[in-house]
């Protein structure tokens, strides 16, 4: 039997695929994802490096369960996504990164059952050390009327594309919701200067 493949952010391009010519409106329906959450320095934070551990062991599990069990469907994992605020937001702005506070997170895709998730989670635990998963959730996540742009580049260089987005917004409603980033490239691997990150806000 040929094996099915299936890959999300091709087929959800207006989601996963924009440009960084322009700012655009999306709409995002409810999705599931696994979570965990935190506060700290994303470079130097273990908690946070734990999270990014246990998120993408348990996706993988996810993966591989649905490819053996099911018939003939194999996926692309999704990228890791994040959350970020502050209860002061003048700390983004002071580059205080201690108390950032984020959620990271991978979109689990629809045709996957509940079932093969949690127990995804379960089998994790029994076979790795995974200090974030006794933290993490699945949780459905509706973010509705967003913008967002694609920002090439470093992470430190993002501030002009998130001042595009929330400029667009401001024109036509105003900011709701969590500061939203989609990390599209391997930072382990790629040059900085390609790193690939959709910048996302929620609007009224």
């Amino acid at each position: 039997m040929k094996m099915k493949k299936t890959d999300l952010k091709k087929e959800w391009k207006h989601l996963y695929g924009p440009s960084a010519k322009e700012v655009v409106e999306v709409d995002v329906p409810p999705l599931r994802y696994l979570m965990v959450d935190g506060q700290g320095d994303p470079n130097t934070s273990t908690d946070y490096a734990q999270a990014v551990a246990a998120l993408f062991t348990v996706s993988y599990k996810v993966k591989f369960a649905v490819k053996r069990h099911t018939q003939g469907i194999d996926y692309a994992v999704m990228p890791l996504e994040g959350l970020w605020w502050a209860d002061d937001l003048s700390v983004f702005t002071a580059g205080d990164k201690s108390r950032w506070k984020w959620t990271m997170m991978i979109l689990q895709p629809p045709l996957v059952e509940t079932s093969v998730i949690e127990a995804a989670m379960a089998e994790a635990g029994q076979k790795k050390d995974l200090p974030a998963l006794s933290r993490m959730r699945l949780e459905e996540f509706c973010e509705g009327r967003c913008a967002q742009v694609l920002h090439i580049g470093p992470f430190s260089e993002e501030g002009p594309a998130i001042r595009r987005v929330h400029e667009f917004i401001e024109g036509r409603s105003s900011l709701s919701g969590k500061h939203h980033e989609i990390y599209l490239s391997d930072i382990r691997r790629a040059d900085p200067k390609k790193w690939r990150t959709i910048i996302r806000q929620p609007m009224r």
